[in-house]
């Protein structure tokens, strides 16, 4: 989303890192009928695994830790050197799983148009928004303990410092 943007000095000062920046990433489903357990039936929460599973040597995009929760996902990743934008990512992560969820049967529309980004700049910050994410089920009452719900994993190894 900020790919768009003129040059602005801090996304200059990122650019010039060895690293590629490490983003967060929450991506909800479009809520026409209200809440609804839209992305853990299986056949869609299939289709968001195998797509993370396939974004690094598809486009680009290394996958973190990630939760999904009935009407959202959250995510880490990061950029490799060769990848597509941001926004052209994430589009085409919907657009991929909007398909299964479609032969699933499960709905017209899977997802909202926006997504929300933010750069981690430091392994505290990583660190504070995985335990929000980790505890998202928990608050939900879906589960006891972070470790019971299912809907969650880790493709790749993330380092932050």
């Amino acid at each position: 989303m900020t790919e768009n943007l003129p040059d602005r000095l801090h996304l200059r000062r990122l650019e010039k890192t060895k690293r590629q920046p490490l983003f967060f990433i929450t991506v909800c489903a479009a809520g026409f009928r209200g809440r609804g357990d839209y992305l853990i039936v299986s056949g869609v929460y299939s289709a968001i695994e195998e797509c993370l599973k396939k974004s690094e040597s598809m486009y680009g995009w290394e996958i973190g830790k990630f939760v999904v929760m009935p009407d959202h996902i959250h995510l880490f990743c990061r950029p490799k050197e060769e990848s597509v934008s941001l926004s052209v990512f994430v589009g085409r992560f919907k657009s991929w799983t909007q398909k299964a969820a479609k032969e699933s049967g499960c709905c017209a529309r899977l997802w909202q148009k926006e997504f929300f980004d933010h750069i981690l700049r430091s392994r505290e910050s990583y660190m504070k928004k995985w335990e929000y994410v980790q505890m998202n089920p928990v608050r939900a009452g879906l589960c006891s303990n972070p470790e019971e719900w299912k809907y969650q994993g880790e493709i790749s190894r993330i380092e932050i410092k």
